[in-house]
């Protein structure tokens, strides 16, 4: 089935950022598939949430084929094509940089596998509805951790890096039918910034020239501006921090 508006799959749709990235999509007209892994709650409170109509609900984890799979055949019976793809969906661990010990093997295996290859798999996975579409984009949702080194733990970091490296990768690769960019934040507020004491929010805050935490609104801003704005540009960075690492 044809879809006339066009659509969106955000991945990991139902967390703070993918929520706010999923109505600010909505907002704008796009029909929205909203992939989660585990908590349907939030992912239904996601969907109840949107504006319009025509959107999709979808359980599928990032890092199982046979899932992507069933998620790819499921949107082109719906709507015949996918015009944006949002890799929004990863994980993290708090673990101070110098506890070597304490990032054991599998939370670095457990990062790398959803963070990097689910983000490769998702794409892989989707690129021939990208390629029904007119002026189809990837956006990888990353961190400026992969530019500074400074994240939750080390394995992130290199995590958030790889993602920009596979952004311009797939932009010359996908060119010119898809455009890939990667958004990066900085420090975003939300369930796992919650968890730090208000004196380590407040230092963050004292180290941004813009003097507050990024909203996920900001990040869900960045995403549409990138997706309906920068029509020329592929294997972009576009850092949404406020000019963190001016400082």
């Amino acid at each position: 089935m044809s879809n006339s508006k066009k659509v969106a799959l955000v991945t990991g749709g139902g967390g703070g950022i993918g929520s706010a990235i999923c109505r600010k999509l909505a907002e704008a007209g796009y029909s929205v598939v909203i992939n989660y892994r585990s908590n349907l709650e939030k992912a239904q409170a996601t969907l109840d949430s949107l504006a319009g109509d025509g959107h999709l609900l979808f359980q599928a984890t990032i890092t199982e084929k046979a899932e992507l799979d069933g998620m790819a055949q499921a949107i082109a019976e719906k709507y015949g094509k996918l015009d944006l793809l949002v890799n929004n969906a990863g994980i993290t661990t708090p673990v101070p940089h110098d506890d070597l010990d304490g990032l054991t093997d599998e939370w670095i295996d457990r990062i790398m596998e959803t963070n990097v290859r689910g983000t490769f798999a998702c794409v892989r996975a989707f690129k021939v509805l990208l390629n029904s579409g007119e002026n189809s984009c990837v956006i990888n949702i990353s961190s400026i951790a992969g530019r500074t080194g400074v994240g939750s733990n080390v394995a992130y970091c290199a995590s958030k890096a790889a993602i920009d490296s596979m952004t311009r990768s797939l932009a010359r690769a996908l060119a010119p039918k898809i455009r890939v960019m990667s958004v990066a934040p900085g420090w975003v507020w939300g369930e796992y910034a919650s968890r730090f004491p208000q004196e380590y929010i407040d230092e963050q805050i004292s180290k941004t020239p813009l003097n507050r935490i990024a909203q996920p609104e900001d990040v869900a801003d960045a995403v549409l501006a990138t997706a309906e704005g920068l029509m020329f540009a592929t294997g972009s960075i576009i850092e949404v921090d406020g000019g963190r690492p001016l400082l």
